[in-house]
């Protein structure tokens, strides 16, 4: 347990230092050759039925005494992070194998729950077309589980729009390390100046901006000024938002 702990401290302290990083720039629409999107609160608004399912779960198994979790602690300490990492911050005292099935039975609840309650974030479709009309490259990015990224592509409808689709968990380093986002763009062969992407949770916008991307941050749940002070170059409430489009068009 010791050892954990050494590490987790270590991850934050390395974290503090790789993200002390200016916001990047968004660059001009005739420049831009590939779009980088998360999956979770970015292309579906899942981050309430993830709190739910996190809540009642944690409740069984008596975390903080049983009390439940608020959506302020959700979001927090789960919104956005890998697995590996909530399972080390929210059970330090359990072996790896008890993680790993708390955290397989909840990803699975989730899944069974989604098909009927997740819908597309407002405007994915028309930033989609928006996208291949252009011929742009396209990527998603998530420290989701591969299970739940193509479920929820699927969902809606984009299985055939994404190239290419980044696992956090099968990278070096999940988000809020870089490693996710340079490999979408070591896959394309496009530098970070030629493409941009879209993220909901600081975590992501970290991982975004450190890989040398200008991000805009989607308010789909999380506070506005953290996905800012995480780097997000400025902030859209779902892909139908005029700030989004006169940042496209312009």
């Amino acid at each position: 347990m010791l050892t954990e702990k050494r590490s987790v401290l270590v991850m934050l302290i390395t974290l503090n230092v790789i993200f002390i990083k200016k916001m990047m720039p968004f660059p001009s629409a005739n420049s831009v050759e590939a779009v980088l999107f998360d999956v979770d609160g970015t292309l579906v608004d899942s981050d309430p039925l993830h709190y739910l399912t996190f809540r009642d779960m944690l409740q069984e198994v008596g975390f903080q005494g049983g009390d439940p979790i608020t959506e302020e602690f959700f979001s927090k300490n789960i919104s956005g992070k890998h697995n590996e990492y909530i399972g080390a911050e929210l059970f330090p005292d359990w072996d790896e194998s008890q993680r790993q099935k708390f955290l397989n039975d909840k990803e699975a609840l989730f899944r069974r729950k989604a098909v009927q309650s997740l819908k597309p974030v407002d405007g994915l479709h028309k930033l989609c077309k928006w996208i291949e009309n252009r011929g742009l490259r396209r990527a998603a990015v998530t420290n989701a589980p591969r299970e739940n990224a193509e479920l929820m592509i699927s969902i809606v409808g984009l299985t055939d729009f994404f190239e290419f689709l980044v696992i956090g968990s099968e990278c070096e380093r999940a988000k809020p390390f870089p490693d996710p986002y340079l490999k979408a763009l070591e896959h394309f062969n496009i530098p970070s100046s030629r493409a941009f992407a879209l993220e909901d949770s600081p975590s992501g916008v970290k991982a975004a901006v450190a890989a040398g991307l200008s991000v805009l941050g989607l308010t789909t749940r999380n506070p506005g000024q953290e996905l800012i002070d995480a780097g997000a170059t400025f902030l859209i409430k779902d892909f139908e938002d005029p700030d989004l489009w006169n940042a496209l068009e312009s």
